[in-house]
């Protein structure tokens, strides 16, 4: 009997083994940074790894296009090029601007011209605006107040009266003048939501990102509720639909139609999602999710197969997304953006961004052709408006080769926002440590050249460590590592995410002179 029950646990585990085995990985793009297509017709989530929420996408004939929130970074809107859905190219950004912390935009066409739509958030307060362009590479106009400051999460509509409206959180609407630029008349209550069990565990009911689809007749509302970060269980895709686009608004028996059941699931809080049929005339949704253990990653772009239902309603069917699902139709654009820059351009990078920048601050920086000029601003990396990229990895290095000018301190952070970041920086003399947000003065910069001086940070799923080079050959590991797994929303508020970043504080100016990043296995 014993060894009975010795062999069923050795084909148990052996049956684990190979099943762990046989998981699906993902393929390997440039940087070796992970990508969602897999070369063989599926694709596995994400498609747009990293912190990339909120995301809205518009078909344009045989393209589509996205957007997504970018809060406190600029150039701002990031827009992305797709011809499968799949794979995403970087084609530029849509405001430039700093309007405040940029929320749930709406990206839409009408009558031959580009729209965003958005919220913007300050200290001192929010609104929603817009900003238009007749090409969506750009340039974008200025951003145009809506004053509405009580709303969120703009979904553009257009009704059977063939007038423009703007839904907004919490089931409320705004007709819009005829240009899209102004509203028109006062803002209405049109749409009460759908309210899960009282048992689920949720953020909040938080019901906010209406986006309108129409289809056969009916206008579809697709809504999220349960909160965007808090329990992995609480975030949530419901729809509604009505005949007019002034409602009623019956919900779908179907609701949720997307939720994190578990967080023993891949991808948690998965909601706020865009409906697109390709053209194939497959409709798909794109939404986001934060991954297993990795909410500072931020929350990612995933797609999501749905099948209509007989009596009008629709259903999602890639389950949890933890396995690979047929590519919809379509064909590959080259996909990602290399992090890595050698700075010897004329103009920033796109796949940089200021965190919160000055109106003035593009004029910190001047190129040289051999390196980025960054003058000096604040006195540490949380008033210095740090330049960071997005990583969408879970391990990975990042190194910068950098002259430190008289006056000036230049570093590397991982930096989620002004109250939480690490990092080390260095006068050219002496080393600085940032941890928890903090600043802790040390010594021990092996003596060299000047300022010249090599950075790499290393994280490895949470665990941080730090090398420092006076000739970009001989490293010396800093001699304290940190544990990051708590940089992340649910710390620290904002719905940010941890980025590799570099920073100039002082009265002088860094010369940077190489980026290098590169994902780990």
């Amino acid at each position: 009997m014993k060894t009975k029950r010795v062999l069923t646990v050795l084909l148990c585990a052996l049956a684990f083994a190979a099943t762990a085995q046989a998981a699906p990985q993902w393929q390997r793009g440039v940087e070796n940074q992970r990508k969602g297509d897999l070369g063989d017709g599926t694709f596995l989530n994400p498609v747009l790894a990293g912190d990339r929420p909120d995301p809205s996408v518009l078909r344009d004939g045989q393209d589509y296009y996205l957007t997504l929130s970018s809060f406190d970074a600029y150039p701002g809107l990031s827009l992305w090029h797709s011809r499968d859905l799949v794979n995403w190219q970087p084609i530029g950004h849509g405001i430039t601007k700093n309007v405040g912390a940029i929320w749930a935009p709406d990206l839409v066409k009408h009558d031959g011209r580009y729209y965003i739509y958005f919220p913007a958030r300050t200290a001192q307060g929010r609104s929603n605006y817009v900003v238009w362009a007749d090409d969506i590479r750009g340039p974008w106009s200025e951003p145009v107040d809506l004053h509405l400051p009580d709303h969120i999460d703009p979904g553009h509509a257009v009704g059977e009266d063939g007038k423009r409206y703007l839904f907004l959180s919490a089931g409320d609407y705004v007709q819009l003048s005829d240009d899209g630029l102004r509203t028109v008349g006062e803002v209405k209550h049109v749409y009460d939501g759908w309210r899960y069990p009282e048992s689920w565990n949720v953020e909040s009911y938080s019901q906010e990102g209406p986006k309108i689809t129409f289809r056969n007749g009916w206008y579809y509302m697709i809504t999220a509720v349960g909160g965007t970060a808090g329990p992995p269980t609480g975030h949530m895709v419901i729809v509604a639909r009505s005949r007019s686009i002034h409602g009623p608004w019956e919900n779908s028996p179907l609701n949720p139609v997307v939720r994190t059941k578990s967080p023993d699931e891949h991808w948690w809080s998965r909601g706020h999602a865009t409906l697109v049929e390709d053209t194939a005339g497959q409709w798909w949704m794109l939404y986001h999710g934060y991954e297993k253990d990795f909410w500072t990653l931020g929350r990612q772009t995933l797609l999501d197969r749905v099948r209509w239902t007989d009596d009008g309603w629709f259903v999602a069917e890639g389950g949890d997304l933890g396995q690979p699902m047929r590519k919809p139709a379509g064909t590959a654009v080259p996909h990602g953006m290399a992090l890595s820059d050698s700075f010897d351009g004329r103009t920033l990078g796109p796949q940089w961004a200021f965190f919160d920048p000055a109106p003035d601050e593009m004029e910190r920086l001047s190129f040289d052709g051999q390196a980025m000029v960054l003058r000096g601003k604040g006195r540490r990396p949380a008033d210095s408006s740090p330049l960071t990229v997005i990583p969408g990895d879970t391990a990975y290095q990042a190194e910068v080769q950098m002259d430190i000018g008289p006056g000036a301190t230049g570093g590397l952070v991982l930096f989620y926002s002004d109250r939480l970041y690490v990092g080390l920086g260095s006068n050219g003399k002496s080393f600085v440590m940032h941890r928890y947000g903090e600043e802790r003065p040390a010594q021990g910069l092996p003596p060299g050249p000047g300022g010249r001086l090599w950075l790499r940070v290393t994280n490895d799923r949470h665990i941080v460590t730090f090398h420092h080079s006076r000739d970009g050959r001989t490293w010396h590991k800093y001699d304290v590592q940190m544990e990051v797994s708590g940089y992340h929303h649910n710390v620290a508020g904002k719905f940010l995410s941890l980025r590799p970043g570099v920073y100039a504080s002082g009265e002088g100016q860094v010369r940077l002179l190489d980026f290098r990043y590169r994902a780990l296995p």
